[in-house]
């Protein structure tokens, strides 16, 4: 774990991490996306027909080639509040003979040119997993096994006789599926209650998991701080006694989902704002272990992980959902960006899957144009942590004076501490230290104490003139590089307002 000592401003912090002291793998699942039929997300995001920059399948190239860059593994789709609505065979077959249809959730209308083999095929060029959301609202139980059919079976049926006719001979075997959206929110068409979803749910992945026992199954959680939460996991994590042949080591319920979204106007609590999401997964993780305490789920049972597929810095009032969620994004916004990766690398025992919302153009660290792409300033921090934060996450040990001013959302202040240095490490596959660490200080430069091997050190900083920054349209690489040879204790200055990986 990451433990924190809080000094006095003016004395010099410390960061002593311990290469061989693992906390748990970081599931590469950690840098996934989603994508939505949301704004400019699909059509004009990833979908493009006509456009020079997309292929003959109507694929923005450039914005595929983003994706690659960021190794992204996982994306989630097709929602997000859009799914509620959503029926899947009417984005399947010939083009020309797909129903448009009113959009409730963003007040649109859908084509459905882009649909279930467009968005598999996208996902193959991309070199992500694909992950499918079900339809709790307007949809039913026959039509998710439909989908589910039409995706991942070999037999010789209805629904994968159907992929055959669309051209696919071969399952896509989407191996992880959502147990509906956001069930919970008034904004949600047919919104659910906790036992009338608990119920649902349950039943849904029994018959899922009758259908494809290979399935990893997602519960529809809140923020992770909820009687909701609290309520959905006691009703639904538990043995399968019913189950392929009362198999008492089967849990039908594979992960929890959690969403949240920070921001602030002001730039300091905006950059601390995700340690909510720590907290979060904190009491999450705990909330799993009291439901199988409860229901006597054994412990050769796999434990359920976090699934926190919805997350971003996001405004709603600065960029509205419904006019297409474009936000600007700031230097304070892409260091938030960064506690928030440093929060999963730290819970990396309790992460199974994280999704940023969304991929593209919606709140997103990608715009495109017609003709080009944009790298925001939150796009910065998710390409150093993907290249350099991955394998095992380290113990680390923070002393540094705290950031001790207002924060959104209030209830941080007395849950968690806000240490000016925020920190996670990670022993990559080549068995380098890496070490991620935001200084949130908006005017103090930290003259910082560590202790090193032998060797070259490499360091990767971003960082601008004020908080306010944005992203150069002309897409420079704002991170500066050095490397130099250390050995023992040495000091090391993280600037103001930055983020630095260094790489021992």
């Amino acid at each position: 774990m990451t433990t924190y000592t809080k000094i006095p401003m003016g004395k010099n912090p410390t960061i002593t991490v311990d290469a061989d002291y693992v906390i748990a793998p970081i599931t590469p699942l950690t840098y996934g996306g989603f994508t939505e039929h949301m704004g400019r997300c699909i059509y004009g995001g990833i979908y493009d027909p006509g456009n020079s920059l997309s292929d003959a399948n109507g694929f923005r190239t450039d914005v595929i080639e983003a994706l690659k860059e960021l190794k992204t593994p996982v994306v989630r789709y097709p929602g997000g509040n859009f799914v509620a609505t959503y029926h899947w065979l009417d984005g399947v077959g010939p083009k020309e003979h797909r129903p448009k249809r009113p959009e409730l959730a963003w007040q649109g209308v859908e084509s459905n040119q882009f649909g279930t083999d467009e968005f598999m095929q996208w996902c193959e060029l991309v070199g992500a997993e694909p992950y499918l959301c079900l339809n709790f609202g307007t949809g039913t139980l026959d039509e998710a096994l439909g989908w589910l059919e039409y995706c991942n079976s070999s037999a010789d049926t209805y629904y994968a006789n159907l992929r055959r006719k669309n051209g696919r001979e071969n399952p896509y075997n989407v191996k992880y599926w959502a147990l509906g959206n956001e069930v919970w929110g008034p904004w949600q068409v047919l919104q659910s209650t906790p036992s009338a979803y608990s119920h649902q749910a349950y039943q849904w992945a029994k018959a899922l998991k009758l259908q494809d026992p290979s399935i990893k199954l997602i519960l529809c959680g809140k923020d992770g701080l909820s009687s909701w939460d609290h309520q959905v996991l006691k009703e639904c994590v538990k043995v399968d006694a019913h189950g392929l042949n009362g198999d008492l080591t089967r849990s039908l319920i594979d992960m929890h989902s959690i969403h949240l979204y920070t921001a602030s106007q002001d730039y300091v609590a905006n950059i601390v704002a995700p340690r909510a999401a720590e907290r979060a997964i904190q009491i999450t993780s705990g909330l799993i272990d009291l439901a199988r305490i409860e229901n006597g789920v054994s412990p050769s049972v796999p434990k359920q992980k976090i699934c926190f597929d919805e997350w971003n810095v996001w405004d709603p009032v600065r960029a509205p959902g419904e006019l297409g969620a474009e936000e600007k994004y700031t230097l304070s916004d892409a260091l938030a960006v960064a506690v928030w990766l440093n929060v999963f690398i730290r819970q990396a025992a309790h992460i199974g899957m994280a999704t940023i919302a969304q991929s593209v153009n919606v709140i997103s660290p990608l715009m495109t144009s017609p003709t080009g792409i944009h790298k925001q300033m939150t796009w910065w921090p998710l390409k150093l942590f993907s290249e350099h934060m991955r394998g095992d996450s380290l113990a680390v040990h923070v002393c540094a004076p705290a950031y001790e001013g207002s924060t959104t959302p209030a209830w941080i202040r007395a849950a968690t501490d806000t240490p000016w240095l925020d920190v996670s490490a990670a022993r990559d596959d080549d068995g380098f230290t890496n070490l991620a660490v935001v200084n949130v200080s908006p005017d103090e430069d930290f003259q910082t104490v560590m202790n090193v091997r032998e060797g070259y050190m490499r360091s990767f900083t971003l960082t601008a003139e004020g908080m306010g920054s944005v992203a150069k349209e002309d897409g420079i690489d704002p991170i500066k590089h050095d490397t130099w040879y250390a050995k023992g204790q040495i000091e090391y200055l993280f600037p103001r307002h930055s983020l630095t990986i260094l790489k021992f």
